[in-house]
This record gives structure tokens, sequence and C-alpha cells, in this order.
């Protein structure tokens, strides 16, 4: 008989620090779904990059859990998102992953809705029907430098602290003149935290992930999270030099450790994630004067890592699906006068990470295989090459015991 999963208030108290999280954590049904409240369902998520919807009645469908949600350009240019729930009888209105309407039309009974909600036509429905009641229910959307943020919580936590920190940072990376070069989406057939545990350390890159080796150090200081602020001589020159070049590049992570941003290194001589280590596009995204500025590291949980270098700029999303399943949605965008063939070529820009990607997957599914099994033990993390790693999941347990441990956190 298999072992009953012991209350999850008892797994957030017995939990060692520096240690992996114990089993259930990664593939029980109910820990899933309490991860989809605690974070999926309450906080900004990472939805795509606003070039994306580039004309008005763009749209780009995304699913969350137990939501359906439609992100759009209105009228007004604006971005704006709304539930994929018809207000008549529920049925969704759009049903393809992206495209382009006039008006939102449901398809069930027609009940049309204009692109800022609001229902336009509704047939037959008496005389004491008020359309005014019935518009689309809205969704929390904010846009910051080029990038779509959604919040499905009825009151959404501040956004403006990101914002403010971390839009000076990708300014001169000018995302508002970018286009969309290439878009990848896989399944990881793993839980959603062993994915950011994954990308939270390089202390697995050496054997496994030879492109990226090439280009990327394996240096915990530009991996991992450095929370005293200090770093190597040769960070600080890096940081220095980009700052006076007027990009932003000093690491900032937020109180509360939901967010980072830093402009760090790549390896000696390196420009960008090539095979060559050169740079991918000729006309390059940004105003960053010198090739070899880099990589803007930002991660913001629960949702996207980015890499926004001098030519290009890579984004990355994650979309939990089930317990031992999440999707990772990749983005490369160029300057949107870029023409592939000429300026680039498409798979030299994107050979590193597609390569990365897949390595990651293979290492996040083989992760999860072992969990699974009955001999499973939480390991000790490395404090060194594993630091990134215990700061995901000392936030994600904060987080957790604030919500099913509040008396037990007051008391702290």
């Amino acid at each position: 008989m298999a072992a009953q999963t012991p209350p999850l208030s008892e797994l957030l108290l017995q939990h060692r620090p520096g240690h992996a999280l114990p089993q259930p954590f990664y593939n029980d049904p109910a820990i899933f779904e309490a991860d989809l409240e605690a974070f999926f369902y309450r906080d900004w998520l990472y939805a795509f990059p606003a070039c994306l919807l580039e004309k008005t009645g763009s749209y780009q469908r995304l699913k969350i859990g137990a939501y359906d949600v439609i992100v759009l350009r209105d009228g007004k240019g604006e971005i704006a998102a709304f539930h994929n729930t018809c207000r008549h009888r529920g049925s969704v209105i759009c049903a393809a992953a992206q495209g382009r309407v006039a008006k939102l039309t449901c398809p069930y009974h027609q009940w049309t809705y204009d692109l800022d909600g609001r229902l336009l036509w509704a047939r037959d429905m008496g005389p004491d029907f008020d359309p005014s009641k019935h518009g689309l229910k809205p969704v929390h959307c904010r846009t910051m430098a080029g990038l779509v943020y959604i919040c499905l919580a009825d009151e959404a936590p501040d956004f403006d602290t990101f914002a403010e920190t971390v839009a000076p940072y990708l300014a001169v990376h000018d995302l508002s003149n970018a286009k969309v070069a290439h878009q990848s989406t896989i399944i990881e057939k793993g839980n959603w935290k062993l994915v950011w545990e994954n990308n939270r350390e390089c202390y697995h890159c050496a054997g496994n992930h030879p492109d990226l080796c090439r280009t990327y150090p394996e240096d915990p200081t530009i991996s991992g999270v450095s929370q005293d602020g200090v770093f190597p001589d040769t960070v600080e020159k890096h940081f220095n030099r980009l700052e006076q070049a007027g990009a932003p590049s000093r690491f900032r992570l937020s109180e509360s450790g939901e967010f980072r941003v830093a402009r760090m290194p790549l390896l000696d001589g390196a420009e960008s994630y090539t095979i060559n280590g050169k740079i991918a596009v000729q006309k390059k995204l940004g105003r960053i004067p010198m090739n070899d500025a880099g990589t803007l590291l930002l991660f913001h949980y629960p949702t996207t890592w980015n890499h926004f270098l001098s030519d290009h700029s890579i984004t990355f999303r994650v979309t939990p699906i089930g317990p031992q399943e999440t999707e990772v949605q990749t983005t490369w965008l160029v300057n949107k006068d870029a023409v592939e063939g000429v300026d680039y070529d498409l798979k030299n820009l994107t050979t590193v990470w597609e390569h990365t990607n897949d390595e990651d997957r293979r290492v996040v599914e083989d992760n999860q295989q072992g969990i699974n099994s009955p001999a499973y033990e939480p390991g000790p993390y490395s404090a060194s090459h594993e630091d990134g790693v215990i700061q995901f999941v000392s936030w994600y347990l904060d987080r957790m015991r604030a919500s099913h441990l509040p008396d037990a956190m007051a008391a702290e």
C-alpha cells in the first residue's frame, strides 16, 4: 500500500533548509492545485512580448490552470485582457490560439463584443435586457517596456515596484521596435518547480549544454543570486563599463526575492548566443554601443526568465499544465526592420537555445522520474553552485507558508 501524503502544512514545517523539497511537492495533485492558487491565480504572470499584437484586433489566447484568457490590442491601440468566457452561457469566444478579429463574436449564439469588452449585440433578449451589465469580465493587464503581464486575481498585487525597477534596464533594448523572429513551445514532463530549479543554476551546464557553454559562463557568480551584492572585479568592471555607456547593469534583487535583474558578462570575447560566439543579427535590436555587452538577465517568478543581448532578445514563459507537466515557450526578438537571410540567419540565431531547451527538457524529465521513485530522499544543495536554487525554494516556501501557515508566520 502506498504511503499517505502528509498534510501540506506538515510538509511546509518539516522542510530542511538547504535541501530539495520532499516528493509530494513535485508530483502530488493537491499540492499542484495549491501552487496554482498561491501563485498563478494571484501573481503577475508574464504573457508575451507586446510586438506579438501588432495590429488592432490581434489577440493571443492563454490558458493558466482553470482559466482561459484573451489578450488583445483594442481599438485605442492599448493591450487589454478578458476572460475567454461568453457572458451568455459561457462558451469560449476565441477558439484559436491566436488571430485577429474586428469584434469578439461568440460562435455559439453570436453575442458580439467590442474590443474593449462591451457587449454590442445579443439577439432577442427582450426589452428589459441591459447590455451594459453583460460585458466581458476583464483581467488585469499591464505592459512594461514592451513586455505584457496579466494577473488573474480579483485585486492585483503591486506591479509598479517591479516596473519602476526593471524598465530603465530594458529601455536600451528598445523592445517597442522589435518583431518576433521565431517562437518555440515545448512540453517538459516535469513539475514547474523543477523547471525553475534547473534554470536557477549552471551546476549542470558542463555535462549537459555543450553549445551554451561556448558563450555562457558556468561561474556561479553569474548564474546565482549573490544576495550580498558582492561580485568579482571582472563583473564589477563589466557593470561599470556598461553603465558608463548608458546601459543600467548593476545587480538588483527584489526584497521578496520575486524578481532579479543584472547585466552579466558572457565568456571572454563572446558577443551573443551563437555557435561561433559572434552577434547573430547585424541590424541590432536596441541602443547598446558595444557587441560584447553580455546578457541582461531578468527573472520574475513564477513565469519568466529572459536574456536581453546587444543584438537580439529572448524571452521564456513557464506555464504549469499538470503536477508533472510544464509548458515552456521561447520567443526570439529582433529589430523589426531586420530581414531574415540578410541581417540574420534563423538557424544561427536559434540553434543554441533550441538545443539548450531540449537538453533542459531531458534533464527535468530525468529528474522528475527519479523523484517519483519511493527511494527518493531530498538531498543538500551546493551552497556555491546552487544558491539560485536555494533562493527560489526559499521564495516558494515563504509564499506557501504565508498562505497555509499564517499563524506560524506571524509568530516568527
